[in-house]
């Protein structure tokens, strides 16, 4: 009662109020059943309502859906009619043609040059007709995927013979049972006796391993005339597909499922998952699957129905979708259609509240001064007197019920003045003992060192915070058990003796592991005592324990310091390079072989670069655990620094034991990793050399296996390679280049040769093509394709770019003074583009020789343009800045997109020899080409077309308004003296 307070004149607790709430109680019930009675019926009506718009609605959003599904499907039918076309009937190729493919677990697979598709069938050698279709269906491939993978996932064809041309080429790249995927889920239904009308059959939704993602697949049934020759497919990512549908809100969502109750998309109700199998209609809450059941059994057009999810109620109307033979339900918050009712509900219950309130204020006043106010007078007494206050006036007394209450209270208060005083004394005295014992067991408990109290028996009978806070158990895991028990296992051996110290001589002390929650160890100074009662007899035992963990953690990092890499805790350099020799010295007695794996992460510096270093320690880290587990035990494997690693497989003496960890190294990496919300797919290039095969010296072995894994790289990465003694050669061979290339430049030992471009309408010169050569003064002319690659790789390209800038702008400022045509074309390698240097070397460059920027043309190849995009285009416009023109060379052999294209401020477009040699014998060529041109000219860009070397090639080339030229049939690359030996300006085809 002392913490009571007097109620005031209204009191919510006061008889006045609760029986004026009683009565305001009754009023407003009978009221409020009224009202609900007419609120129903109108929230009747606004629910009927609801139900029609959201139909409309349904039905609107479906015929759009619906719409872009046709436009998808009537893409792939045109792409399949341009298949048919090309493809079939497929014809043998000439004899001299080879086709570049490789046979792996018996099937044979072949991949695009340029990386744009990949294809393979099921067989070990190739006939001329499996040729063929590898051959022109790459060329064709090559052509379609830039502007299919625009509107689809993949694009590929399958046959009944087993032949599948994919793009992108990664599928086919896996596993056989992943590629045949698309042939067991769909092909029965695109044959004739299924499929009479030939036409177009949508696929289920299904996973696609590679990507790992959900796809519906659009397939088109293959003829040859009337006999089936397979289909064509192009994959719609599921996640663009559902895009398309409007996008759910907290009131109003769908969710989308098939015949079989599978669940397609149900965005507020089911997260996205990456499982390869679709979730049922039991992931959802019960109430929405009954709707389901319910739709799929009536089987209707449309089908309403009403559900409670999150303690709300919602209005579902399903309508069925026959293009895909899905159901799409869209359902919405029952609320929302109440919104006006609220209010109308809002205004009734304010008029009877106030209703009530009235009566209730009302009878409060009567009844409060009839009864209450003698009754809060004593009341006030009592609550005065719970708080200590024994000083009160005497309450007055009557002859009434109130004034009988008042007399008792009188007597009462007067004894329980003389019982409180007596209680004071006591507790006085209490306090007192009670502040003595509370000193020392603070002493223990705020202690920096762990305490344990015992009985005579060694039990465990108290623990201080600091004990529970070092092992993390709580303070019951210690209460009445053995003292020895808080040891850890690994110290087992020293409980015996401690047993015996503590029953011989009562104490010990030592340093020992005590065992944790979390199954780890801490190393403390342990210290055991007894305590004495005033007779000398042991009453209990005091243990204290001080942590350690810190001097013998220091100690063991610095044995890891010397010897393991303190991020993965894989052996470092120094480790490995121990491992070696004891390994070559074993083998050098002719008993012992062991493999060398020598391997780096194929795009790293690239996953830095985006992801962050964190994220790149954090793949480093995935990478050692999965090796560890993976390979044996008694294997030593190393991280040399960054991304490089190196394994030592003891036992090994054969390739195809080599072989076979290889594989394993690469399938256990070949798992996605994800890093934070990232998820990536890593490789290694891997060089592999046996000991002592190989070598049997430490530094040529660890040379060896450095020159297969760049061969390895070399081969297209994710692969692996043995050391073989041609590789000793060719590195030697390039080293060797390397070393002339710098005496080359010191010696200006290069030249450069001109190749006309001719208006062939004319034949008049319309500019020159600079052409690199390199006369060695003992080895003769050295190929450009020998000495570039070398130059781009060791980064001497740019001084030799340079040069040729400066050579070619002088040739240029000659021809231009003399009155001849002066434009010249200039080729610019990857490193020249990204160096910060270029755009000051070409300004000052045509500064000192004097030639208008607009006669200097900069030809630069698709795939340098195509690694950092924006960044590319940045330096294209500081570069049209100068007023010089752009080019892109060899154009159709790289990769780039056209909405990239689009955006690059381009100037010419360089038709690649590749599609013009074979012209007019190759269809598909005169096609590409034709295509080109068509479109160069829509983005106002100008043609010229290279390897021209017969006059049907100029024919086709005119015919197609391609009228710049260059090539053999008008003249090979001159010199310098040779251009002006010649007429400058014309360039007759005879004598050519």
């Amino acid at each position: 009662m002392g913490n009571r307070r007097p109620p005031s004149r209204f009191g919510a607790n006061s008889l006045s109020v609760k029986l004026s709430i009683l009565i305001s109680a009754v009023c407003v019930i009978a009221g409020v059943f009224a009202a609900a009675l007419m609120l129903k019926s109108e929230e009747k009506h606004l629910i009927e309502a609801e139900f029609v718009q959201l139909h409309d609605l349904s039905e609107q959003m479906l015929q759009q859906f619906v719409q872009y599904l046709e436009l998808k499907k009537n893409l792939a039918q045109q792409t399949n009619v341009v298949v048919t076309k090309k493809l079939l009937p497929v014809t043998s190729l000439p004899i001299d043609v080879e086709v570049p493919v490789n046979t792996l677990d018996g099937k044979v697979h072949s991949v695009a040059a340029n990386g744009m598709s990949a294809a393979y069938i099921l067989k070990e050698t190739l006939s001329d007709t499996d040729k063929a279709l590898f051959q022109k269906s790459e060329t064709l491939w090559n052509t379609l995927s830039p502007i299919l993978l625009q509107d689809f996932f993949n694009f590929y064809i399958y046959t009944t013979e087993d032949f599948v041309r994919i793009a992108p080429p990664n599928s086919v790249l896996l596993d056989s049972a992943q590629n045949r995927q698309a042939n067991i889920h769909a092909q029965p239904l695109l044959r004739e006796e299924l499929n009479p009308t030939r036409e177009a059959v949508w696929s289920d939704v299904h996973h696609d391993p590679v990507w790992n993602k959900w796809v519906v697949s659009i397939l088109v049934p293959l003829y040859e005339g009337d006999e089936y020759r397979g289909f064509t497919g192009s994959d719609l990512e599921l996640e663009t597909l559902l895009s398309h549908l409007p996008k759910p809100t907290s009131d109003q969502s769908y969710i989308i499922f098939d015949k079989q109750g599978r669940i397609v998309s149900a965005p507020n109700l089911i997260d996205a998952t990456d499982n390869p199998e679709l979730q049922t209609k039991e992931a959802l809450p019960k109430a929405i699957q009954r709707v389901i059941d319910t739709a799929l059994k009536v089987r209707l057009p449309s089908y309403q129905d009403e559900f409670i999810h999150d303690k709300a109620g919602h209005i579902a109307n399903v309508m069925h979708l026959g293009e895909l033979d899905w159901y799409v339900g869209m359902y919405k918050r029952r609320d929302t259609a109440l919104y006006a009712l609220e209010e109308l509900k809002v205004k009734f219950f304010g008029l009877f509240v106030l209703y009530a309130a009235f009566v209730a204020m009302l009878l409060h006043q009567v009844i409060y001064h009839l009864i209450l106010k003698r009754i809060n007078q004593l009341v006030k007494v009592l609550i005065s007197f719970g708080r200590g206050q024994w000083d009160h006036p005497k309450l007055t007394d009557s002859d009434d019920e109130i004034g009988l209450l008042n007399a008792s209270f009188n007597d009462m208060s007067d004894d329980i003045k003389k019982l409180v005083n007596g209680l004071n004394q006591r507790i006085s005295e209490k306090e007192i003992a009670e502040k003595a014992a509370n000193r020392l067991s603070k002493a223990v408990a705020f202690s920096g060192t762990g305490v344990v109290i015992t009985n005579e028996r060694f039990k465990i009978e108290y623990v201080n915070p600091k004990m529970v806070e070092m092992t993390g158990f709580p303070e019951s895991h210690f209460l009445d058990s053995p003292l020895l028990g808080i040891i850890s296992n690994e110290m087992a051996i020293l409980i015996d003796d401690i047993d015996f110290d503590l029953k011989s001589r009562n104490y010990w002390r030592g340093d020992t592991l005590l065992q944790s929650s979390d199954n780890e160890q801490i190393w403390v100074s342990l210290s055991i005592s007894p305590i004495r009662e005033n007779g000398g007899r042991i009453s209990s035992y005091v243990a204290s324990a001080q942590d350690i963990s810190f001097v013998k953690e220091s100690q063991r990092k610095m044995e890891e310091l010397a010897y393991f890499d303190t991020l993965t805790g894989l052996a470092n350099r120094t480790f490995f390079r121990m491992q070696l020799r004891k390994s070559m010295a074993l083998a050098s007695r002719g008993h012992y072989a062991f493999a060398l794996f020598y391997f780096d992460l194929d795009e790293f510096k690239r996953i830095n670069d985006t992801l962050g270093h964190d994220a790149g320690d954090r793949l480093l880290v995935e990478v050692a655990d999965r090796l560890k587990q993976r390979l044996r035990a008694e294997d030593t494997i190393a991280r040399l620094g960054g991304d490089e690693f190196a394994v030592l497989l003891s036992g090994i003496s054969t390739r195809d034991n080599a072989m076979d960890v290889a594989h394993t190294i690469q399938k256990t990496l070949g798992q996605p990793i994800l890093l934070g919300n990232n998820e990536v797919i890593v490789s290694a290039s891997i060089g592999i050399t046996l000991a002592p095969f190989d070598s049997q010296e430490e530094e040529q072995l660890l040379k060896h296996a450095d020159l297969a894994m760049y061969e390895a790289k070399a081969k297209g990465r994710n692969t692996f390679h043995f050391y073989s003694k041609e590789l000793n050669a060719a590195a030697n061979e390039r080293l060797h280049i390397e070393n002339e290339l710098r005496q080359a430049i010191k010696s200006q030992q290069f030249s450069l040769q001109y190749q006309p471009q001719i208006d062939s309408r004319t034949g008049k010169i319309v500019g020159y093509e600079a052409l690199i050569r390199w006369n060695h003064p003992t080895e003769g002319n050295i190929p450009p394709t020998k000495f570039i690659p070398i130059a781009e790789a060791t980064g001497l390209i740019v001084e030799i770019g340079t040069w040729v800038l400066k050579e070619a702008c002088r040739f240029s400022a000659v021809l231009k003074s003399k009155g001849y045509t002066a434009d010249i074309s200039i080729n610019l390698s990857a490193r020249q583009f990204k160096d910060s240097n270029l755009i000051e070397t070409i300004s000052q460059t045509l500064s000192e020789v004097g030639l208008p920027p607009s006669m200097l043309h900069l030809e630069l190849t698709e795939s340098m343009l195509m690694g950092d995009v924006e960044a590319a285009i940045e330096q294209l416009k500081e570069m049209k800045k100068l007023g010089v023109s752009l080019s892109i060379d060899d154009f159709g052999t790289g990769y780039s997109s056209l909405s990239y294209l689009k955006r690059f401020p381009v100037d010419v477009l360089k038709v690649d020899r590749s599609f013009v040699k074979d012209i007019p014998q190759d269809t598909n060529d005169m096609e590409i080409t034709a295509a080109i041109i068509a479109m160069a000219q829509k983005l106002s860009m100008k043609v010229v077309a290279e390897g021209v070397e017969t006059a049907e090639q100029v024919a086709f080339l005119q015919r197609n308004n391609c009228h710049i030229v260059q090539g053999y049939y008008y003249s090979a690359p001159l010199t310098e003296q040779g251009v002006f030996a010649q007429n400058p300006d014309i360039m007759k085809v005879a004598g050519n």
